[in-house]
């Protein structure tokens, strides 16, 4: 407890500091430094908020706690208990998020996402099940009011698409995001099912943040860059003109396709942000490796050989298998409305690295 309100001290007093320095002239001169303070300035308030609402609950709580040592009639004495009891729970409730508050934050959480979603094991139905979660996800950036670029989508026979990538932008988008990476189960009665069996198909699905230039160095000669025709629906210009781009990383292997845009010099963009994506995930899940104590630790990592989620039609239930918690509300779901999920997720990975830090 002492060391949660010397780090408190510690916050304070470096958001006085900030707060001195965002309205020094000669740091307003230099935007980019302005810029920089004025994010940490905005992610220290919500510390320093919640640190005056502990304040304030305990200040309550020992003047409760004096007058119920004093001599007062028993109907204000009931009063003051009233009051003691309150504001102990309120201590205990604020020092809990205070705790949340101050865990190290992922530098990721404030980034726009890149979601990579692929048909997995079933055939049709694993394809028309990719085509589900990308209305998912997308209904869902909606409902947050974030905006969604397609980048690459490779259509299926079925009603649904083997590969779809597509960039999520919004404030927070990756914190929301990011424990969905995985392999999602769907078990339904397909549509071309006459018999009425219920069938299991999987998908993929990829969460990665997306990053600028400066923090992915890429190289001229690291890369090989191909065009070729883009197939599937799409008008004249798409399936007659060589627009579709495939960049290979050379020294990783890694390779990215994008056809969605008309402009060749389009696609190439497109597909050198998602190349940046991937690489930056790999250098991560290097780094990550390293930790091994810590995802020793954890019930699951949100690694994508992991099946993470369960879509039971027949029982219109959605389970997480990594908490595990299960909700029966599974059309909703499907629209987007997974925020109840998500806070589940989150909490129980903001519990485990506060075992983690003991």
């Amino acid at each position: 407890m002492i060391k949660l309100f010397d780090k408190l001290d510690e916050v304070i007093i470096r958001y006085e500091e900030v707060s001195n320095l965002i309205a020094d002239p000669d740091t307003i001169n230099n935007q980019a430094e302005w810029r920089k303070l004025m994010k940490e300035h905005s992610d220290m308030s919500l510390v320093v908020a919640k640190y005056k609402e502990y304040k304030n609950a305990l200040a309550g709580f020992k003047e409760a706690e004096e007058m119920l040592n004093e001599k007062i009639d028993d109907e204000f004495k009931e009063l003051v208990k009233e009051d003691f009891v309150n504001n102990k729970e309120l201590m205990a409730k604020t020092e809990e998020e205070l705790k949340i508050l101050l865990l190290p934050r992922d530098i990721n959480d404030d980034k726009n996402v890149i979601v990579e979603i692929r048909a997995g094991a079933g055939g049709d139905e694993a394809s028309i099940f990719a085509g589900d979660l990308f209305r998912l996800y997308s209904r869902y950036a909606e409902r947050h009011g974030w905006n969604i670029e397609l980048m690459n989508m490779n259509d299926s026979g079925a009603a649904g698409c083997k590969e779809v990538i597509f960039t999520i932008r919004g404030n927070g988008a990756y914190s929301r995001l990011k424990y969905e990476s995985g392999v999602h189960r769907v078990q339904r009665v397909p549509a071309t099912e006459s018999a009425g069996r219920i069938h299991t198909s999987t998908a993929t699905v990829a969460v990665l943040a997306e990053v600028e230039d400066v923090e992915v160095e890429i190289g001229p000669n690291d890369v090989r860059i191909d065009v070729f025709r883009a197939g599937g629906n799409g008008g004249q210009c798409v399936n007659t003109t060589d627009s579709a781009v495939r960049i290979t990383h050379i020294p990783t292997g890694l390779a990215v396709s994008c056809q969605d845009e008309k402009s060749q010099l389009k696609n190439k963009d497109k597909a050198m942000k998602v190349l940046r994506a991937r690489l930056y995930n790999l250098e991560q899940e290097k780094q990550n490796s390293k930790v091994a104590a810590e995802r020793k630790s954890q019930v699951g990592t949100g690694d994508r050989s992991e099946k993470i989620r369960t879509y039971n039609y027949p029982q219109t239930r959605i389970t997480d298998h990594r908490l595990p918690i299960t909700i029966y509300k599974l059309d909703y779901a499907m629209d987007g409305d997974i925020d109840d999920l998500i806070d589940a997720i989150i909490t129980f990975y903001q519990a485990e690295k506060l075992k983690n830090l003991g």
